[in-house]
């Protein structure tokens, strides 16, 4: 089979397409045949050395496809059942073993494609819509990069539980399509702070949910209400340089926390209460899912600059 190999960190260019043996089915896991593999941010941390990894590695945290084989013990899961996994590394490959209590089974109504698009991001947006700080009707939120795989789904989810949403996004075009999914208001980085005062009377809003990090944090917190909570949940310009936090007590008590999905999906029960809200949505057209570009896994280098670009608008998968 083919997979890409990490040998080590640095630019996208040490990914390499490697041939190796299939790998043995272990008990209690099913081996996949996967048909899409989601490309994240974590996977460029990771790739780049911002977070350390054992080497040599297959990146990839998600994929979907069918099971080609369970092994001992596995009862839920049989060949040719339809399914999808995120939060499990080595999904850029054609097969990947993984732990059956880590897969969903898909819904007739999602294709591997967009289930491969959806289930990380989705996870995550749902995660932090839904239990980090969870969006009450009426409330109003702002969520950055509104446009990337993560920020579409909160956009549309927040809209769902009847929140309104100010966005942010770098382009005109990709304003367009944050307000396509429902958001109330977009701005440009460079306004968002004075558009966020204006549009709430100065009060504030009551969450910010960031993943840019570094460019946008200080304006973020200033953009919140009295003991408002500031979620940051990535890094895409860098990380946020440390800071006194005697600052929260001066912008209003706010509160501040850095959550990541593991922590929000650690039992079987809560992950499928999460996917299975997601495949929902999708199934019935409630949340939409796009895709900015499916690339071959060779390309994977390709698909890594892509998205570092932030110049997508949308999920890229290998395929």
């Amino acid at each position: 089979m083919k997979r890409i190999v990490i040998r080590e960190m640095g630019e996208p260019d040490v990914m390499k397409l490697e041939e190796s043996e299939l790998p043995d089915v272990l008990a209690g896991s099913v081996r996949v045949r996967i048909e899409a593999s989601g490309i994240n941010f974590i996977d460029i941390y990771q790739r780049s050395g911002q977070y350390k990894m054992a080497l040599p590695y297959t990146p990839g945290q998600e994929a979907a496809g069918v099971v080609d084989a369970a092994g001992e013990g596995v009862t839920e899961f049989k060949p040719g059942d339809r399914v999808a996994y995120a939060f499990t590394l080595g999904a850029y490959a054609e097969y990947a073993v993984v732990p059956a209590e880590k897969l969903v089974r898909l819904p007739d109504a999602v294709d591997a494609q967009t289930a491969a698009a959806l289930l990380l991001q989705g996870m995550t947006a749902h995660y932090l819509v839904k239990s980090t700080f969870p969006v009450q009707a009426g409330q109003t939120i702002l969520i950055h990069a509104a446009a990337g795989g993560t920020g579409q789904l909160v956009v549309q989810i927040a809209k769902l539980l009847g929140a309104r949403v100010l966005a942010t996004v770098s382009t005109e075009e990709k304003a367009a399509l944050a307000r396509e999914l429902g958001a109330d208001h977009v701005s440009l980085y460079d306004t968002f702070e004075a558009d966020v005062k204006a549009l709430t009377d100065g009060r504030g809003v009551d969450v910010v949910y960031d993943s840019v990090g570094k460019d946008t944090f200080e304006r973020s917190l200033n953009c919140l209400r009295p003991r408002g909570y500031m979620v940051l949940f990535g890094q895409s310009s860098g990380a946020v340089p440390p800071f006194d936090p005697q600052v929260l007590n001066a912008k209003g008590s706010l509160y501040l926390t850095r959550p990541s999905l593991g922590h929000y999906m650690q039992t079987r029960e809560e992950m499928l209460g999460r996917a299975n809200d997601l495949f929902a949505w999708a199934a019935d057209g409630r949340l939409k899912v796009r895709i900015d570009r499916a690339l071959p896994l060779a390309d994977a280098a390709e698909a890594h600059r892509a998205l570092a670009s932030r110049a997508t608008t949308g999920k890229v998968i290998l395929i």
